[in-house]
Parts: structure tokens; C-alpha cells; sequence
């Protein structure tokens, strides 16, 4: 098997971004996320591949929280696009977890299929490249095997890479995995070792049935009682790494601006409102229950998945601990009439 050393990490890193932007995990700062790796400073950050998750999800390489769509001029009623920016330059996530490629499948889902292609999205995704970490030690916030994933092998990663010891298996899944394989073969050697078998995870989460149950349960008294501690903070949202709401805005000087979008969230009162002033979700509870009948309901009717990834970070991030396992223990439970 294929094997890259630790010690050799850093220089396999910039030679890839010799080729493209390469995204890592990082702690800068009071921060911890995907960053690009030549904003690296030795004496300031710290790579976090050995860590579980980091806060932000890599989403945002594909989808970034703004970014410019048009570019516009007017002319007394006339209004121009004078410029699309469309971005395809080559992107690299380097060390996503199974549930964080998962979400950027799901995104996938949605800006790629059914008809409709998104052409911002497509042109970042198109040029991107997936390395995954398999996991093989649950986190205590980790319930991804329930949310149909799989820890250990990625799906959708054009490379996958396992922790044993000193070294990184090194596993090419696709042709975009190959050609970046290609380009540090030099440091890549051949070794036999062991690889890690998966933990136990620790919590016990059943989602079967729960999203076929939640059909007859839009008017159920229970979103009355475990939307109650929610202050509709929108963290949970932002944090996800699938959640996918935007918001598009112009910015005009005179007669030139730019139009863009900016990620947005279903927990917001404004996220709803119309034109006109009226709100299908003007309360919170409304907008609780819309989040969470995405995540375990609409997204599998329509697409077939969970859009919940089960990657623990809305748990543990929430001020007002409000979790999802529990909510779906919760459906589990309720009573309904047939």
C-alpha cells in the first residue's frame, strides 16, 4: 500500500498547492476551520488533522459565506451585466471527514441535479479536489453512522488517507484522485501496515422511520415544547456542513455595483418575510420546525439522504443545548393518530 509519512506532510502540502489552493484544517487565532494552507504561519497557527473536527466545516471552499455574482452597470432605466464572476480556480480540501464531504454531496444534490445547475457553484466544485481522513474514533458528539455515513470511507472523496501511526495511508478513489497522487509520488512510498479498526460510538441514535413519521407530525404539540429553548441564533446553521440557505443583495455606487450572495439562515425572521410584509414562519417555533423537518424530512423525501450528516457540531456549539439526537429520540417517541 501506498504510505506518506508525517514528516513529510508539510512538504507533500506545498506541492500540491503548487497546482491549487489547498485547504487544511487550522486553528488561527481564536478560530478553527478549512483555511487556505499558504496562509500558514508556524509561530501563530496549528495544523488540526490529528483533531476530530474543527468548527467550520470545509462548505465553504464550494460555497463561500459571500461571494460576488455579477457585476453591473446602469443606464438611466437600462440595467447591464458588465462582468460574471464564476470561479474555477483549483481548489484542494485536504482532510475532511466523512461527514463533511457528505454535506458537500448533499450541496451537490442541490445545485447540480434535478435540472437545475447552480453555474457559481458548478464552477467551484468542478476544479475541486476531496482528500478525506477516515475517522476511526468516534468523537462524544458523533453520530454520522446513523445519518448513513460512513466513517472509515468516505464516499465522494477522491483520495482517502488513514491515520496508522507515523504514516498516512494513502488511497487514490477517483482520476482526480490519481492525477494528485501523481504530483507527489515522489514522497509516497510503499509499506505495509496495520490499519486502525473503528471505536464504538457513543451515542445511541436510531433514525429509521423518523422521517416517513414526521409527515404526520407538521401540527404535532411536541415542536411546541423542544422549540422553546431556541433564541433562533442561526449558529447551528452556520457551523452545519450542509446547510446551504443564501440571501442575494446588490451593492450599487452611482451607476455601477455588483450583485451577490451570502450565507443565510432558516432560524432568521427575515430569512421568510415577502415583499409585501407577510411571513409563512413569523414565529420561531415555525422556523424550528421548518430546520429540522429539512434535515430529517424534506431532504431525504426528495434526494433520498438525511441532509444531517451527524457530525455533533450544532450540539455542541448551541448556548441553549438543544440537540438533534434528542429530537429524534423525541419523534421516535410521540404519539400520533393514524
Amino acid at each position: 500500500m501506498k504510505v506518506l509519512s508525517k514528516q513529510r506532510l508539510e512538504t507533500a502540502l506545498n506541492k500540491l498547492s503548487e497546482a491549487a489552493e489547498v485547504f487544511v484544517p487550522m486553528q488561527k487565532g481564536g478560530q478553527s476551520g478549512f483555511f487556505s494552507w499558504q496562509s500558514f504561519k508556524n509561530e501563530q497557527d496549528e495544523l488540526m488533522l490529528d483533531n476530530l473536527n474543527v468548527y467550520q466545516s470545509p462548505k465553504g471552499v464550494v460555497l463561500p459565506q459571500t461571494e460576488k455574482m455579477y457585476g453591473i452597470k446602469t443606464q438611466g432605466v437600462e440595467i447591464n451585466i458588465d462582468q460574471v464572476y464564476e470561479d474555477d480556480h483549483p481548489t484542494l480540501i485536504f482532510g475532511a471527514r466523512a461527514c463533511d464531504v457528505k454535506g458537500i454531496l448533499a450541496m451537490d444534490e442541490v445545485f447540480l441535479t434535478r435540472g437545475y445547475e447552480d453555474n457559481f457553484y458548478k464552477a467551484r466544485r468542478s476544479n475541486n479536489v476531496i482528500i478525506a481522513h477516515a475517522c476511526y474514533t468516534p468523537g462524544d458528539n458523533c453520530f454520522c453512522y446513523a445519518m448513513e455515513v460512513n466513517p472509515v470511507d468516505p464516499a465522494g472523496a477522491d483520495v482517502i488517507i488513514r491515520d496508522s501511526g507515523d504514516v498516512y495511508v494513502w488511497e487514490t478513489q477517483s482520476e482526480k484522485g490519481e492525477a494528485v497522487t501523481a504530483q507527489i509520488s515522489d514522497l509516497l512510498e510503499d509499506k505495509d501496515v496495520k490499519l486502525p479498526e473503528l471505536g464504538s460510538f457513543k451515542i445511541d441514535v436510531d433514525y429509521t422511520g423518523v422521517a416517513e413519521k414526521l409527515k404526520t407530525m407538521f401540527d404535532h404539540p411536541l415542536w411546541d415544547k423542544i422549540s422553546e429553548p431556541c433564541s433562533n441564533c442561526g449558529i447551528c446553521t452556520y457551523v452545519c456542513p450542509s446547510c446551504y440557505c443564501f440571501d442575494i443583495q446588490v451593492k450599487m455606487w452611482g451607476d455601477e455595483g455588483y450583485r451577490f450572495r451570502a450565507w443565510d439562515s432558516c432560524m432568521y425572521e427575515e430569512y421568510s418575510r415577502e415583499a409585501g410584509g407577510g411571513n409563512p414562519r413569523g414565529a420561531a417555533k415555525e422556523r424550528f420546525r421548518q430546520r429540522f423537518l429539512h434535515k430529517l424530512e424534506f431532504f431525504q423525501e426528495r434526494y433520498g439522504t438525511p441532509l444531517c450528516t451527524g457530525c455533533g457540531r450544532c450540539m455542541v456549539v448551541c448556548p441553549n443545548d438543544i440537540n438533534i439526537v434528542r429530537i429524534i429520540d423525541a419523534v421516535k417517541e410521540a404519539e400520533v393518530n393514524d
